[in-house]
């Protein structure tokens, strides 16, 4: 009998013990920001100096002007790479005055706390149309997207850049179209990026299959109607069987209500900068892309 018991708990502690590479999270969260809360960080953020975020252009073999602002980490050593975070904005942000796309997700990078520790190139280019267009499904019943050509032209750009600077990982990240457009991005071309945050977007199917290995976090706002949160839904559905992808399900939260200071503090950084394709869970409790 003893013996019995012993051979179970030695087979429960080695089952246990056996390292588990991104078991896909499901969390359902309550929002507790209020508006005042949420008004104050994002005034915070807007009060951060800017300057470092310096002006470029590019223009693409297609002849696609995109306008960006670029932060570069504060010291940069020759011998050491450093991630390159591409924040998409949302609808409001369309222009051409590289100005207007440094939201509060842009601009969360500015933090002195945040840059300090998470030491990256962020790229915040700005489309002077839609990055992406929506339209409806009527098979799986829900709008999906699609990105335009001026969106593709940023994998040019990232080349580019890869060029001028160390880089090796690249994350995206954006809100609302610029969600969307993360996840366009992720079907146009699945092994060039390491991570990607989608917050609010429309999916896309296309080439899903291809990312079941990649690190892909959607937020979503549960009462959201202008892109619905059954989008999300049934991405991350589909997403499931790669067991890489985390979903947080916000409870009380709308489109307009969804950046607040869950998402503007070092979440969005931290768990970025922890799929480096490049650290070990061994050496750094970090997991390894393959």
């Amino acid at each position: 009998m003893y013996k019995n018991i012993a051979f179970l708990f030695i087979i429960t502690c080695l089952t246990s013990c056996q390292p588990k590479l991104y078991r896909y999270e499901l969390n359902s969260l309550a929002n507790t920001s209020d508006s005042l809360s949420i008004a104050k960080a994002k005034n915070d953020l807007n009060q951060l100096d800017a300057q470092d975020f310096s002006k470029g252009h590019f223009t693409s073999k297609g002849h696609i002007n995109i306008p960006y602002r670029l932060l570069k980490p504060k010291k940069i050593h020759a011998s050491k790479t450093f991630p390159l975070v591409i924040t998409l904005h949302n609808s409001s942000r369309i222009g051409t005055d590289n100005e207007n796309q440094l939201e509060p997700l842009a601009r969360i990078w500015l933090k002195a706390a945040i840059r300090k520790k998470y030491p990256a190139f962020v790229l915040a280019p700005q489309f002077a149309a839609r990055s992406t267009n929506y339209q409806y499904d009527a098979d799986r019943k829900i709008e999906v997207s699609q990105p335009t050509d001026q969106l593709l032209a940023i994998t040019e750009l990232i080349d580019s850049l890869k060029q001028q600077y160390p880089i090796k990982d690249i994350y995206l990240m954006g809100y609302s179209m610029g969600g969307s457009s993360v996840i366009n991005l992720l079907n146009y071309s699945p092994t060039l990026f390491t991570a990607a945050v989608a917050i609010s977007g429309v999916p896309q199917f296309d080439n899903i299959n291809k990312l079941q290995q990649l690190p892909i976090w959607l937020i979503h706002g549960k009462q959201d109607l202008e892109n619905p949160f059954i989008g999300s839904e049934k991405f991350y559905e589909g997403l499931q069987s790669g067991q890489r992808v985390k979903f947080w399900q916000l409870e009380n939260t709308t489109h307009h209500n969804i950046i607040s200071p869950l998402i503007l503090g070092d979440n969005i950084p931290r768990w970025l900068f922890s799929k480096s394709a490049y650290r070990t869970k061994s050496s750094t409790g970090f997991y390894k892309k393959k």
